[in-house]
């Protein structure tokens, strides 16, 4: 069969795909990025599109070609720049049902959440409840599955969390540690999507989680055994109000599009608890689905993912200095400028070194700015590569006695430069 994949290079959409492909079906993938979905599974055919834009029936039609199933692997946590939640998970699934219908596609399989429906206490749940609804109310072939807390190789949502979390060093921060999470492995989410493409499962709503449910903090220390991290000195229960206030900041990041994990939608969700009705998933696979260690056991746990763990927790820290660095330095260089008039005066015209100045600490507070939004922070950092090289050559031309000054203020620039390589390597786009 031919199948639309949604969010086909996402946390769950890549690994079941590539179940899919091996039971010997034809995918269409669909993913924000056409390059990056063809570079990841370039057995599928793809489409570049976002789905928040795709809210009328004729919208996906052009898609729709040959189609036998659609399964929607696609999911947005939270809003923020260029992320509309109900827009992506109700408006787009809705026109996409209608567009089913018209064109006779056979069955649609919606990998929705545990704990979603129209009266949720987040938009994340809501969304997802209301496409739920429309689904059943719909004349298609139907499956629904609820995952919990999803298990992959892969790096994304709240795995990436709960590693981030289990790389600290010496101590195990913690916040909500009795929040209770079950968890399942992508593996049996491909599965079962599997089963359901093949018409075993229509018309069910099924539970995807394990039999027993976690501790939060038990889920974080199992990560950390898993990953090799030497055990945690002491469990450090961070108090509300700092949890609190890093969920803002993270809130605001979105805002400048960084889709973190740590967002005020997580912690909600944590609090209703990452739960579900395991007997689902027995009756679904004849046996249990696989718990947290045999799901960890089955994961790779190599050096990589050791160095990505520790390196999520610096990275924010390291985009963040490397922004205010430029920012800083173009706001200084406005109020100082009688300063850099005095030095720049003895080399320099006075018209062309005021505009020297002025043009210098305004390109400093755009490439910061570039830097702080997550869609232009590999552009940023290769602008501040080169404006950061001309400030170099410039000064060991105009004004060499700098390279003397026992502050060293010219010095310092090639750690700035180093760190402008570091982040730009580090900033793939999903």
């Amino acid at each position: 069969m031919r199948i639309l994949v949604l969010g086909a290079y996402g946390l769950i959409g890549l690994p079941l795909s590539r179940r899919l492909l091996e039971d010997g079906h034809s995918i269409v993938g669909l993913g924000r990025s056409r390059s990056r979905g063809k570079a990841l599974l370039p057995e599928a055919d793809w489409i570049g599109a976002d789905l928040s834009v795709l809210k009328e029936a004729s919208d996906w039609l052009p898609h729709l070609e040959a189609v036998d199933v659609v399964v929607n692997a696609s999911g947005v946590l939270q809003g923020g720049l260029n992320r509309r939640v109900s827009d992506t998970q109700h408006s787009a699934i809705v026109a996409l049902i209608q567009a089913c219908e018209t064109v006779g596609v056979e069955r649609f399989v919606q990998i929705s959440a545990t704990g979603a429906s129209e009266g949720a206490t987040t938009e994340f749940f809501r969304s997802k409840g209301r496409a739920d609804k429309a689904i059943q109310e719909s004349g298609l072939s139907w499956t629904i599955l609820r995952p919990g807390l999803v298990l992959s190789p892969q790096s994304y949502g709240g795995t990436a969390l709960i590693r981030m979390l289990a790389a600290f060093p010496w101590v195990q921060p913690i916040f909500m540690a009795d929040a209770q999470v079950q968890t399942v492995h992508v593996a049996d989410v491909a599965q079962a999507v599997a089963l359901s493409v093949a018409g075993e499962l229509d018309r069910h709503d099924i539970d995807l989680v394990e039999t027993k449910s976690h501790d939060l903090l038990d889920v974080v220390l199992a990560f950390r055994q898993w990953l090799g991290f030497a055990p945690p000195r002491h469990a450090w229960h961070v108090p509300s109000w700092l949890g609190w206030m890093t969920v803002q900041l993270a809130d605001l990041a979105g805002w400048l599009g960084w889709p973190s994990a740590l967002r005020s939608t997580s912690l909600t969700v944590l609090a209703d608890g990452v739960r579900g009705n395991a007997a689902d998933g027995t009756a679904l696979h004849g046996a249990s689905l696989r718990s947290l260690q045999a799901s960890l056991q089955s994961l790779p746990s190599t050096r990589q993912e050791r160095i990505a763990a520790r390196l999520s927790l610096v990275y924010p820290v390291m985009v963040a200095t490397l922004s205010l660095f430029w920012i800083v330095s173009g706001v200084i260089g406005v109020i100082r400028h009688e300063v850099a008039l005095d030095v720049l005066s003895e080399v320099v015209p006075e018209g062309l070194s005021r505009l020297a100045v002025f043009g210098g600490s305004l390109a400093d507070i755009i490439v910061g700015t570039m830097i702080a939004f997550r869609p232009t922070v590999r552009m940023g950092c290769a602008v501040s590569f080169v404006l950061g090289g001309a400030y170099l050559v410039a000064s060991a031309w105009l004004t060499p006695t700098l390279w003397a000054d026992p502050l060293g203020p010219m010095v310092k620039v090639f750690p700035a430069l180093t760190l402008a390589l570091a982040v730009a390597a580090m900033s793939e786009a999903r």
